[in-house]
């Protein structure tokens, strides 16, 4: 139990430390007159949240020394290209009708402003690390039926209204002056003219509590009515499943176990049928133990990233906008738990006296990391032939392949040689037959397919709702931060997967097949497909994502994603049924 534990909290610390960071680069005071530091991010379509640009790969008006701010490792990550924007808003300094450039656009440059404002094109720049967004332009539709007629603008004033508290900027607003537009309609040079206002006002809110309008988005009353019901929903859920497997336990099971234990004369003379003919097949190892183990050490990891990024979560550590520390603390915590799957799998493994452990190694070392940097360096090949800024620096790249081979990889070995030296006789209250039991033919609805469709259904009905929050914050500009929540959901997630994977487990064996290892396994991971069948369904009806690099992204990350949750529910249905077959076979006499 010390592993885990030092564990949360190296994570915490690191993290902690990189928010401290942040958030000196904030705090800074200032003094009348003094610049604030103004970045231009980037640009891209609205309904396309991964397809980001640079700022200046549009024609907008650059400064004479066009210079880029040094990204941090999760500002990459994040696809965040900072550079000093051409607009001046010193501390305290009102601006009216300021100039910032007149220039001509080329017929290229209007088409380019054209085709952005038809994509529906957002800007996003930060003052003094806080977000702001703007639309490039509009499309005028009115009256208008034929598409080919529509005319497109762009704005070129823009209205910067700043509030502060004593030496400190707490928000800054930004508005269009509809009445301020360029036509970019036609394939010919136009003049433009871009300038910006800037209006100071005092406000009581003090720094400390800036972000609040960002976060309280997601505290508002009726999303948290919407949450709660879940929740309850959840409830209802795990009671009406308890209530079932209650009454499997009061009119079957305890009957059977009663007469089993009570008489051993009737034990020895009664013909055995269902559950309790398979004592001496039920504890047999299953086939490909090696694959299973690997299976199982890397779906611990999978819970232990998942519990760890909660618990980080509600501890405040994540803060909407900051740039990249999400994504940097699921590369570190993934990185440092390889040690915890290493423990896991090889433990697990010579508990069902295998005998190659370098092969368990190399296989839960690579039977995530391996498909997942093949989808990465894939998508970040589509990106950097975009020319957007998801695509990772080389860099970038370097830094995280060597997180992969310096700390990856020694903790996964060091976990591995702890599981070897620790490693357990496994505990079978049966002693298992020399030769195995032929399994009678099953009927359609128990085969595994239907099995697997059937399990993942109510784990995935207890997370269905915040799947919608989820993907809206992820795949969308919504903002999420109500890990509590989350936290709650994700244990009612774990109860529901153990229950049914359970009661899966409970009518293989009554129907007295013993080969109940993979298919609970399977079971409980079957929700991952299910996320996975959600994310088609998101993509084509609930959002209006397009073009091959954003489709790209989409299904290659949630396919990934989804992989990952089947793994992780897949080990917690996994030892769930390992705990009840062990209890139900410990409670009767097996020769």
């Amino acid at each position: 139990m010390e592993k885990p534990v030092v564990i949360l909290i190296f994570t915490t610390v690191i993290m902690s430390l990189e928010c401290l960071v942040q958030s000196d680069a904030s705090t800074h005071r200032y003094k009348s007159g003094d610049d604030v530091p103004f970045y231009a991010n980037k640009v891209g379509p609205y309904s396309n949240p991964s397809e980001t640009y640079a700022y200046f790969d549009l024609p907008f008006c650059q400064p004479d020394n066009l210079e880029k701010k040094k990204e941090s490792f999760g500002e990459a990550l994040n696809g965040d290209r900072l550079t000093f924007s051409p607009y001046k808003l010193e501390f305290l300094a009102d601006k009216d009708a300021k100039v910032i450039c007149k220039k001509r656009l080329t017929k290229e440059e209007v088409a380019q402003f054209r085709t952005a404002v038809a994509l529906d094109y957002y800007v996003q720049m930060y003052y003094d690390d806080l977000p702001i967004w703007v639309f490039l332009g509009k499309v005028d539709k009115d009256g208008i039926d034929d598409p080919n007629e529509y005319r497109y603008h762009i704005y070129t004033f823009y209205q910067f209204e700043i509030y502060y508290h004593k030496d400190h900027v707490i928000e800054i607003v930004v508005r269009v002056d509809p009445s301020f537009t360029a036509d970019v309609t036609n394939d010919e040079e136009v003049d433009i003219e871009f300038l910006y206002t800037v209006v100071w006002k005092e406000t009581n809110t003090p720094f400390e509590k800036r972000m609040d309008k960002y976060t309280s988005s997601s505290s508002l009353p009726h999303h948290l009515e919407i949450h709660w019901f879940s929740i309850l929903n959840s409830h209802v859920t795990i009671f009406i499943l308890m209530s079932c497997m209650g009454a499997i336990y009061l009119r079957v099971l305890r009957k059977d176990i009663y007469n089993l234990a009570q008489d051993e004369e009737f034990s020895d003379n009664q013909e055995e049928t269902g559950w309790k003919s398979l004592h001496g097949d039920v504890f047999r190892y299953p086939k490909c133990k090696y694959l299973l183990s690997s299976a199982l050490g890397c779906g611990t990891q999978m819970f232990a990233v998942v519990v760890v990024t909660l618990c980080l979560g509600v501890l405040g550590v994540f803060q909407p906008y900051d740039r990249g520390v999400l994504p940097t603390s699921l590369v570190i915590i993934y990185a440092i738990t390889s040690a915890v799957a290493g423990f896991s799998a090889v433990s697990f493994y010579h508990q069902l006296e295998g005998s190659n452990s370098l092969r368990v190694i190399l296989l839960t070392g690579g039977i995530f990391s391996c498909p997942l940097l093949q989808t990465f360096f894939f998508l970040n090949t589509v990106a950097f032939n975009y020319g957007s800024t998801a695509a990772l620096p080389l860099g970038t790249i370097v830094v995280i392949l060597l997180l992969w081979v310096l700390l990856a990889l020694p903790s996964l070995v060091l976990g591995a040689i702890s599981g070897k030296r620790i490693r357990s006789e496994f505990q079978a209250p049966c002693h298992t037959t020399k030769c195995p039991r032929e399994v009678p033919p099953q009927r359609w609805y128990r085969h595994v397919i239907t099995q697997m469709a059937m399990a993942g259904l109510l784990p995935f009905a207890v997370i269905n709702i915040q799947l919608y929050y989820i993907f809206a914050s992820v795949w969308g500009h919504r903002i999420y931060t109500v890990y509590s929540i989350l936290f709650v959901v994700f244990i009612l997630l774990l109860i529901t997967t153990a229950l049914v994977s359970i009661a899966m487990t409970y009518i293989q064996l009554a129907a007295e097949d013993h080969e109940w290892w993979w298919r609970s396994f399977l079971c409980g991971g079957s929700t991952g497909l299910y996320v996975f069948g959600y994310s088609i369904y998101y993509y084509f009806l609930r959002s209006d994502m397009n073009g091959f690099m954003q489709t790209s992204f989409f299904f290659g990350y949630m396919a990934c994603v989804s992989y990952g949750v089947f793994l992780m529910l897949g080990t917690v249905g996994f030892h769930a049924c390992l705990l009840f077959v062990r209890l139900l076979y410990g409670c009767i006499k097996c020769e």
